[in-house]
């Protein structure tokens, strides 16, 4: 008897799996809101520097103020960050309107003095109530902390991974996902209160720590509950409340205008998942490896007894389920490392290859997802339209893995997102539907990425270092989520730059991928040795039971990155 029969021996796909794969989900919704929440809440507002103080009780109009003390851009649009020393006030004259002073002289050749905005800034707060922009004043000499802020982040989601994954193996995925909810609940709520700009940083960083934890407990307690035929449709429907997330984000944030509200707002259920929490079950496949049978045996009963099988749940014993283990723990006897993935050449080239792979992908897609005010469209409807395109791109990428291949659908997937980010560059920037059109066929291009690289990678690492190889590509996602932010600011002295660099690296990582090989129809590797062999051309036919797993592994398929 193997793990999966015990399952079905207490109901596989009960009421149970049901409400718990239900009440799993409803987190992953939500997780949207903070990965991209800084669209919104950074979002830049229209500003110019205030008047000198000494006109403060003059008798002119806000548009004299603003015409004698801030000059205007070559769009004739007030500048962000100079003002004149002293207030022009010829321009006030009839002639001065009109572009010439008293004598004779134009306003474009007049030689005037300019200097910082001593008095601080004026805002247009059209669209928004208060950002952490307008709030800290985070413009002009200031302006890269915005991208720091993301960066800062999408650090707290690196170093979450790393804490969160060896805690959860060694605690268990129930207790984790407890904290995880619970330090969401609590960063945010201080993140929505928060005095200053640090203090923010430190709370979004623990923002992005939960983040990592929510996504490892989720997904690890959801794949041990539920037998192997479901797991491809609760994955696929686990992937997809991700994407409706980004859907709701957009909701919310139409409603919610101030920065502070809507952070709250996106913060504030994940005290109730924490309550939630309490009810689910710790993994008895994890307790058993933990040498905590007794306690595996009572959640499998319990289970039981929930599903109506009362009976069925009663004939398990200590007995069983160790025998039902036998496979699992057997698996993880031996000691491998991160260093087993550059072992041999074939290893080597294959990590390589695929962090690539996976930095350039979450590169480019945080650097296009993230910035959303540059394609001059109105930003709630633009975080519909990325959200929404994601549905379709995974259908697609699912399509052509299955009939064309893992590799050319990588490669396709990276080297075409690619390709309409740097055609992007050449389209002029009034031109704000093709830029648009061109920027949502390159994230659900990156989008598909995503999803081909999940499977991809499980199938080519051997069983014995999976885990560590997922970890560590997962690892280069994170930091390429980390750099996507500060790229943005070389655009300040060269604004082609950005575009040419997140378009760059999924065009040569696409390339790389070309060294890959192929796993369409083989059969899962178990040893580096495997995998060796499948790249010397030297592969066994895959049997039935191999068939099943190989297909059990597209549950990863649709696992985001966030």
């Amino acid at each position: 008897m193997a793990f999966g029969d015990l399952l079905e021996q207490v109901g596989s796909t009960g009421r149970f799996q049901i409400l718990h794969v239900t009440l799993l989900c409803m987190p992953v919704l939500l997780m949207a809101s903070h990965n991209l929440l800084q669209n919104f809440v950074a979002a830049v507002p229209p500003h110019y520097c205030n008047a000198h103080t000494n006109l403060s009780q003059s008798q002119l109009s806000p548009e004299e103020t603003l015409l004698i003390t801030v000059p205007q851009d070559q769009k004739g649009k007030p500048q962000k960050c100079q003002r004149y020393v002293t207030p022009q006030w010829h321009l006030l004259t009839k002639n001065g309107s009109d572009g010439s002073g008293e004598d004779g002289d134009t306003k474009e050749g007049l030689d005037v003095d300019l200097q910082g905005c001593r008095d601080g800034w004026t805002y247009n707060m059209t669209d928004m109530s208060s950002t952490i922009i307008s709030d800290w004043h985070l413009v002009c000499d200031l302006r890269s902390l915005k991208q720091m802020g993301q960066t800062v982040y999408m650090g707290g989601v690196l170093v979450g991974a790393v804490v969160f994954g060896g805690l959860s193996d060694r605690y268990g995925r129930r207790i984790l996902l407890l904290i995880s909810n619970l330090l969401m609940a609590v960063s945010g709520t201080c993140a929505a209160f928060s005095n200053s700009f640090t203090l923010y940083c430190v709370f979004r960083f623990g923002c992005g720590m939960a983040l990592s934890g929510l996504g490892l407990n989720t997904f690890s307690l959801i794949v041990e509950w539920i037998p192997t035929r479901v797991r491809t449709v609760v994955g696929t429907i686990t992937g997809y409340s991700y994407t409706v997330g980004q859907l709701i984000l957009a909701v919310i944030a139409y409603f919610i205008r101030d920065w502070r509200w809507l952070t709250l707002a996106v913060s504030l259920p994940f005290y109730v998942f924490f309550l939630i929490s309490w009810w689910f079950h710790e993994s008895s496949r994890w307790l058993v490896m933990s040498n905590k049978p007794e306690q595996a045996i009572k959640n499998l009963k319990r289970v039981a007894n929930f599903n109506g099988r009362r009976e069925e749940g009663e004939k398990i014993d200590i007995k069983m389920l160790r025998e039902s283990m036998t496979k699992e723990m057997s698996c993880s006897q031996g000691s491998y490392s991160v260093l087993d993935l550059f072992r041999t050449p074939t290893m080597r080239t294959i990590t390589v290859c695929l962090s690539a792979v996976w930095f350039s992908t979450s590169f480019a897609y945080y650097g296009l997802a993230m910035d959303l005010q540059k394609f001059g469209v109105d930003i709630y409807l633009i975080q519909v339209i990325f959200g929404a395109v994601d549905i379709p791109a995974k259908v697609v990428i699912t399509v052509s893995m299955s009939f064309i291949g893992r590799r050319p659908s990588q490669c396709g997937a990276l080297i075409l997102a690619g390709v309409t980010i740097l055609i992007n560059l050449l389209v002029p920037y009034d031109k704000t539907t093709t830029r648009t059109c061109l920027a949502v066929l390159g994230k659900g291009c990156l989008a598909a990425s995503f999803s081909c690289c999940y499977l991809y990678s499980g199938e080519l690492y051997p069983t014995i270092v999976r885990q560590n190889g997922m970890g560590w590509v997962s690892m280069m996602a994170r930091v390429g989520a980390m750099v996507a932010p500060m790229v943005l600011l070389t655009g300040e002295y060269i604004p082609w730059l950005p575009g040419l660099i997140y378009g760059g690296a999924p065009i040569l990582s696409g390339v790389a991928a070309i060294f890959l090989p192929e796993t369409l129809g083989s059969p899962l590797p178990d040893t580096i040795e495997d995998v060796v062999d499948r790249g010397s051309g030297r592969s066994s036919k895959m049997s039935p039971k191999e068939a099943i797993i190989l297909r059990d592994t597209q549950a990863n398929l649709i696992k985001q990155a966030a």
